[in-house]
């Protein structure tokens, strides 16, 4: 196990993704807030505010450690309890502009697990799923596409079975409806070695820009008005939901006492909500509740 190959690949992959989103965005850099914690580590935050094309784009890279395991992190693994640990990922959320466009989100991590006279538990997780508010089948089929093909060297049921578990986990109970539309969720990720769970991670992690900047490159100039913004941002609210209320990365980076300002970057910049509201029946944004956010086989489709 060598945690520094790892740290260097997390931030060469956190450099092409900003440059490459910066290219496609065209009005501004990312900024670049390096930071450091009082219990161990620290990371480097890049950020993308107000863009032509990307209304808010965080890219954060981390690499943390600490005496303890915090409970999101040994809830799901109590024999981890009290062990020390260090944490690095890359993790992002685009939040673009254009309603036509959707939101996405990714990240690849690694976590290292240590007590003194026992050998160190690793494993790792990430994936990345999207959040349109305007469906189109096209854009979700080259995205599972593109998250199959990163999973085929590693086994025919590799791509099915971490789609399923992507589509479980950004499920929001309360609103029994899921988050978007699914891609790839995968943790505690060690079997076959560290070389081979090291190599998925970058076959994920490579994938991400060729899933995603084909989309935003067909929808950027696709023309909106005041209602296609009003539901975007209404919208907004379910990912803000499941990001404050069920996402075991935030939870891990707020008990862990992670830098605010870098965890809560995942969040849009406007957002709203409204009682009771229901899109019309027949209408654009009753589609997206009524055939995309249903459980499909988008490569079927």
């Amino acid at each position: 196990m060598v945690v520094e190959d790892v740290k260097t690949y997390l931030l060469g992959l956190q450099q092409r993704i900003c440059e490459a989103l910066a290219a496609e965005d065209g009005s501004r850099p990312f900024i670049v807030d390096e930071w450091q914690r009082a219990e161990g580590g620290g990371g480097r935050s890049r950020v993308l505010a107000d863009g032509a094309v990307f209304e808010k784009a965080g890219v954060n890279f981390s690499h943390v450690m600490g005496q303890h395991l915090p409970p999101s992190a040994t809830t799901a693994r109590p024999e981890l309890a009290g062990r020390s640990y260090q944490a690095m990922g890359v993790s992002l959320v685009i939040h673009p502009r254009n309603p036509y466009v959707p939101t996405s989100h990714a990240n690849v991590r690694m976590f290292v697990a240590e007590k003194e006279g026992a050998e160190p538990v690793w494993w790792f997780g990430g994936g990345y799923d999207l959040t349109p508010y305007y469906g189109n089948r096209e854009d979700c089929r080259h995205w599972h596409e593109v998250a199959a093909a990163a999973c085929a060297p590693f086994g025919d049921d590799v791509y099915a079975d971490y789609k399923r578990w992507c589509d479980e986990y950004f499920y929001l109970k309360h609103r029994q409806e899921p988050r978007g539309v699914g891609g790839l969720f995968y943790d505690d990720l060690n079997a076959g070695g560290f070389e081979r769970c090291f190599e998925f991670m970058r076959a994920v992690g490579d994938s991400y820009l060729p899933a995603y900047l084909p989309i935003v490159q067909r929808r950027k100039g696709q023309h909106w008005g005041e209602r296609e913004r009003q539901f975007q941002l209404y919208r907004r609210g379910r990912y803000v939901e499941f990001n404050l209320v069920f996402d075991r990365g935030t939870l891990f980076g707020l008990q862990s006492d992670g830098r605010t300002e870098a965890i809560l970057m995942s969040l849009p910049p406007l957002v709203r909500w409204e009682y009771n509201y229901h899109p019309e029946s027949g209408s654009p944004e009753a589609e997206l509740t009524d055939y995309f956010l249903q459980h499909r086989d988008w490569l079927r489709e």
